[in-house]
């Protein structure tokens, strides 16, 4: 970018962060037969005029094949997670179960802000699906504010989806796309219905732990192994925009285009690899994310493929996640009324574990010894041991503490008996 572009960026800094969309400089409305300002350049990057009335927007369009690598994957990889899923059992709020990779609609947007509300506008829609062998990837611009009927009417005109697929889309660009679109929606199709897979939430259950944020262009670099360079970071995209529109030269936002491209291009191989990640099938994979893995299926209800988890990492691993699988499997096998596989998971973690573990296993142990094995002496001696262990590591928990004490007493009174 050249340093005038920079500059007046910077002088534009403080205007932006307060200024809503409302207050940019308003542009004549175009029509067919006034020259759309720099389209040379535009056309030059695959971009053409959509024209709808007197009004129009931009389309960019590029195709990818699915033989093309964006980090460590291939775009094809895809339909192999979709193949995986069509042949899986059980239920997960990822599961592509009954789609084919063609339903799956890639969606991310770019905006003049981060907040909500009618004053934060779309300027660019940006989405990709599997046709054929191919990856078709569109993006909708916005020329000026004011333009939105074309963009929105564009963009929903040939809509043909199941599922979107986003990065936090849940809690913002979709959100986004209703609330703008409730403003014009008398001119415009209406909203498809649709699923939607949000891979926000998966990667902030499997990574949260690895990284400060995991925010995509960390889940990028950390677990698809792909590296931006030269990238136009997100908070600036809203000051190209208006300065784009106060200059019309496409320049800057041609930046934010290959932003907006590297995010989507991104997800299509994020939901494989998570996809690879719950189905137990990517051979890459760590003991701490089979672990996790097999506490998310815990969590959504789906106690069977939990525990064929946890089972298959104790059966493979060996150090701290084993002991944590045991531990977890101990609470299902409990659950399932399967109380000597329990016991025998809690001993394991009682002998090994660290020592947040051994307490916790330590009062399992005293319920199982005191109600389903009536062995009222071994109950006492793991009571025993759970609140030695709690005052020797300064374990401040009084709930636990109190239920200890009434547990000691009440197993002193059995014994006296």
């Amino acid at each position: 970018m050249e340093l005038s572009l920079k500059n007046k960026l910077n002088r534009m800094k403080n205007h932006i962060v307060r200024e809503p969309i409302s207050s940019a400089p308003k542009q004549p409305e175009p029509d067919k037969d006034i020259e759309i300002p720099y389209m040379a350049a535009w056309s030059s990057h695959g971009v053409r005029p959509y024209y709808l009335d007197e009004d129009y927007c931009l389309i960019r369009e590029k195709i990818y094949s699915l033989s093309d690598f964006h980090g460590k994957y291939q775009l094809g990889s895809l339909r192999e997670a979709v193949q995986a899923w069509n042949q899986f059992q059980g239920t997960h709020p990822l599961s592509a179960n009954g789609l084919a990779a063609e339903d799956l609609f890639f969606f991310d947007t770019e905006t003049t802000g981060l907040g909500g509300g009618t004053g934060n506008t779309i300027f660019l829609l940006g989405y990709a699906r599997v046709e054929q062998d191919k990856l078709i990837l569109r993006q909708h611009i916005l020329p000026q504010p004011g333009s939105e009927i074309p963009l929105y009417h564009s963009f929903l005109e040939k809509v043909d989806y199941n599922t979107l697929v986003t990065y936090n889309g849940k809690a913002f660009d979709w959100p986004q796309v209703k609330t703008r679109h409730t403003l014009i929606r008398e001119h415009v199709p209406k909203l498809p219905s649709f699923g939607h897979f949000d891979l926000f939430h998966g990667s902030r259950r499997l990574w949260k732990s690895q990284m400060d944020s995991v925010k995509l262009s960390n889940v990028e670099k950390e677990i698809l192994d792909f590296h931006r360079t030269d990238d136009v970071p997100g908070y600036l995209a809203p000051m190209i925009y208006f300065d784009y529109v106060e200059r019309r030269d496409p320049e800057g936002m041609l930046k934010v285009l290959l932003h907006n491209e590297l995010d989507i291009l991104s997800l299509v191989v994020l939901y494989a690899h998570l996809s690879f990640q719950i189905l137990g099938v990517d051979s890459t994979q760590t003991s701490g994310e089979k672990l996790l893995v097999g506490k998310w299926f815990d969590y959504l209800g789906d106690k069977e493929q939990a525990i064929a988890r946890l089972e298959q990492l104790v059966s493979e691993e060996v150090g701290e996640e084993t002991i944590a699988a045991k531990h977890s499997l101990a609470f299902q096998y409990k659950r399932l009324k399967k109380y000597s596989n329990a016991y025998d998971y809690w001993l394991e973690v009682h002998e090994s574990g660290p020592a947040e573990l051994r307490v916790e296993a330590c009062v399992e142990l005293a319920k199982l010894t005191e109600h389903q094995f009536k062995q009222l002496e071994r109950a006492m001696m793991f009571s025993e041991k759970a609140y030695e262990e709690m005052n020797k590591r300064a374990i401040k928990n009084e709930k636990i503490l109190m239920e200890l004490e009434k547990r000691i007493q009440r197993l002193e009174r059995k014994l006296a008996k």
